[in-house]
C-alpha cells in the first residue's frame, strides 16, 4: 500500500466573500512527482501556502508528512523543503555561506554540514565557485543550487514553486534530472510549473480552475480523457472554463 505524504480533504480558503480554494481533495504519495497546475487565478499558490504551513485553512483538513496544517504548521516547516523562483537564496552571501546557513536552520551538525556541503559543491560543479557571491552566478546555477539547498536536510517532501522559470532548456533538463534523483531517494516532489512540457515528467498532475480541482490523473490518463495530443491541449481545454483572473 502506498504511503500518503500529503492528504487534503475538502480543503478551503476564503478571503471574505472570495473563495480562493474551494473544497479540494487529493492525496500525494511517497516518492511521487506531483504536478500542481493552474492558470493565474486558479488558487494553486494559496493551496500551496496552506500545505506549507504558511496559511491557515478556512475549512477542511490537510496533513503534510503526518502533521495537521492547522495545528502543527511549524512541524510541517521542519519536515519539508521549499524552493521558490522568486526567493530561495541570499545573493549577498557566497555559495558555501548559503549552503551552511540553510543547513544550520534545519539543525544539522557541523560535521554533517561540512561533509554534505563538499558533496553538493562537487555534484553541481561549483567547487571553484564556493566563495563566489550568489549574485554573480548565472540563473541556471542559482536554480540548481536552490534545489540542492532545499534538499540538503533530506526532507520527506519538497515543494517547488515554478522552479525552472527563465532558465534555458539544457538547464531545465539538468534540473529535472535532480528532481528524479530526489524522487528515487523517496522524497516526494510537489511542483508547480507554467511549462506544460514539464507536466509530462510528473507521475500525476492536478489541474485547478477557479479554486477547484478539475482534473487529476497521470499525463497519459489526462491525454486520453480529453482526447489530446499533449498537455498543452489538456490544459487549454480546462483553462477556457476559468472565470477569474488573479490568484
Amino acid at each position: 500500500m502506498k504511503e500518503v505524504l500529503i492528504h487534503a480533504d475538502k480543503l478551503s480558503k476564503h478571503f471574505g466573500d472570495f473563495i480562493a480554494v474551494d473544497a479540494i481533495s487529493f492525496d500525494v504519495y511517497k516518492g511521487e512527482i506531483f504536478g500542481f497546475l493552474g492558470a493565474n487565478g486558479a488558487g494553486k499558490t494559496t493551496a500551496m501556502r496552506m500545505l506549507c504551513g504558511l496559511s491557515t485553512p478556512t475549512s477542511g483538513v490537510a496533513t503534510v508528512a503526518g502533521w495537521d496544517v492547522s495545528s502543527h504548521p511549524e512541524d510541517i516547516k521542519k519536515s519539508i523543503g521549499y524552493m521558490s523562483q522568486k526567493f530561495s537564496l541570499y545573493e549577498d552571501l557566497t555559495v558555501i555561506e548559503n549552503i551552511r546557513f540553510y543547513a544550520g536552520i534545519y539543525g544539522l551538525s557541523d560535521k554533517v554540514i561540512k561533509e554534505k556541503s563538499a558533496a553538493v559543491l562537487e555534484q553541481l560543479g561549483l567547487v571553484k565557485e564556493a566563495k563566489t557571491l550568489v549574485a554573480s552566478l548565472p540563473l541556471g546555477w542559482k536554480q540548481k543550487l536552490s534545489l540542492s539547498v532545499a534538499l540538503f536536510h533530506e526532507p520527506k517532501i519538497v515543494f517547488l514553486d515554478e522552479p525552472t522559470g527563465g532558465v534555458d532548456p539544457v538547464t531545465r533538463k539538468q534540473f529535472w534530472d535532480m528532481i528524479y534523483e530526489a524522487a528515487e531517494r523517496g522524497i516526494t516532489v510537489f511542483v508547480t510549473t507554467h511549462y506544460l512540457d514539464e507536466a509530462e515528467y510528473c507521475n500525476r498532475i492536478s489541474i485547478m480552475v477557479d479554486g477547484k480541482i478539475e482534473a487529476l490523473d497521470s499525463p497519459a490518463g489526462l491525454r486520453k480523457t480529453y482526447s489530446a495530443k499533449n498537455m498543452d491541449e489538456v490544459f487549454y481545454q480546462l483553462a477556457r472554463k476559468a472565470k477569474r483572473q488573479a490568484d
